[in-house]
């Protein structure tokens, strides 16, 4: 926790927050609280026909569709996206979707003003940040920035619902990893440490029930609730290794998002653990005791994948992914070479457990 003699600073929360269950009705009255009346509704190929349903839901506030998000938010989807914004007249987006939706209304919002109102569908967690991932060229970079944030976000229970079991659990630890990076972010301070271990915690008690459960409609809140409050944390905090890891072996490696960063959180939590003791402790308590060790049984519990070589990374990337890893500075608590970051990649290809 940051130390209060030494003061800190707190912006707020500037997105409105909607929560609880059908809250998805209430997207028509978002979209005319902020004064629009075309909106372009975004979400994948996947979720088409629930973006097909939003938007006949939105009816005359429907300016038209785009359901070809991607993952990591490739610059040429967004060209195609922002094309055809421009060509319906739209003046805000609705997007329906987990982090590729999201990203992809952050970026045209970033380019044309729009105001956003989001409702994701996972608990990844972009949708409380000011922060946009882009790949161009396989390589992923990031910016942030007010105009990045989205104005509304509808959380609505029911969507998550039907969340696949292995989505839902490498979801919830990817949300998990905010909040362990916010606690020892050197601009955080006390009130999003309470928020991240709130977080943290909200999901250690929800997602065990939903394995056996996953319609589980307590469980679900639980767990959206965490989603929310690690989100939060994560959108006023710099990020540091876990996160610079995961946008390395995503941008450059094309590697999924949720399940890179599953796999990676016990081994940056434990290794930023022998740094960060105190900030970590409630995090330890948590999980038996230990960071990384502790983090890595609960997901091997959860049903998590646990090895970097099952999403595809062979071990001849390894060298390339600590080698890009530490190309450009950046904070971290504990300090880093390349040796380091290779020996760490090594843990979480094999899948060993982290000994912290």
């Amino acid at each position: 926790m940051t130390d209060l003699l030494q003061g800190f600073e707190f912006a707020g929360i500037p997105s409105r927050v909607v929560f609880g269950a059908g809250t998805l009705a209430q997207a028509g009255a978002e979209v005319e609280r902020l004064g629009h009346k075309r909106a372009l509704v975004l979400t994948t190929p996947g979720q088409a026909d629930d973006g097909a349903a939003l938007a006949r839901a939105l009816g005359d506030l429907t300016a038209g569709t785009f359901f070809d998000a991607a993952m990591h938010t490739p610059v040429e989807v967004t060209q195609d996206a922002l094309a055809h914004f421009r060509a319906v007249g739209a003046d805000c987006v609705v997007a329906l979707g987990g982090g590729s939706t999201i990203g992809l209304g952050k970026a045209i919002a970033l380019h044309t003003g729009a105001d956003q109102v989001v409702i994701p569908t996972t608990y990844a967690g972009s949708e409380m940040t000011d922060i946009l991932g882009q790949t161009d060229k396989g390589a992923k970079t990031t910016q942030r920035g007010p105009e990045i944030r989205p104005e509304t976000v509808i959380y609505d229970v029911d969507l998550t619902l039907g969340l696949p079991a292995a989505m839902t659990v490498t979801s919830a630890l990817n949300a998990v990893a905010h909040a362990v990076e916010g606690l020892y972010a050197p601009d955080g301070n006390p009130i999003l440490s309470m928020m991240g271990v709130a977080g943290i915690r909200a999901i250690r008690d929800g997602l065990p029930a939903l394995r056996d459960a996953p319609t589980d409609r307590d469980a679900r809140a639980d767990v959206l609730y965490g989603a929310w409050l690690c989100s939060t944390v994560l959108g006023h905090v710099s990020m540091a290794l876990h996160h610079k890891l995961a946008h390395v072996l995503g941008g450059s490696f094309g590697l999924p998002h949720a399940e890179t960063h599953a796999i990676l959180l016990p081994h940056t939590a434990g290794f930023n653990a022998q740094a960060t003791a105190a900030q970590l402790a409630p995090v330890a308590e948590m999980f038996g005791g230990s960071v990384g060790g502790g983090l890595w049984d609960f997901a091997r519990d959860a049903g998590a994948p646990l090895r970097l070589q099952d999403l595809g990374l062979t071990k001849a990337d390894l060298d390339r992914a600590a080698q890009i890893a530490t190309q450009n500075p950046y904070h971290n608590p504990r300090p880093f070479d390349a040796a380091d970051i290779r020996t760490l990649l090594q843990a979480a290809w094999e899948g060993t457990r982290p000994d912290p």
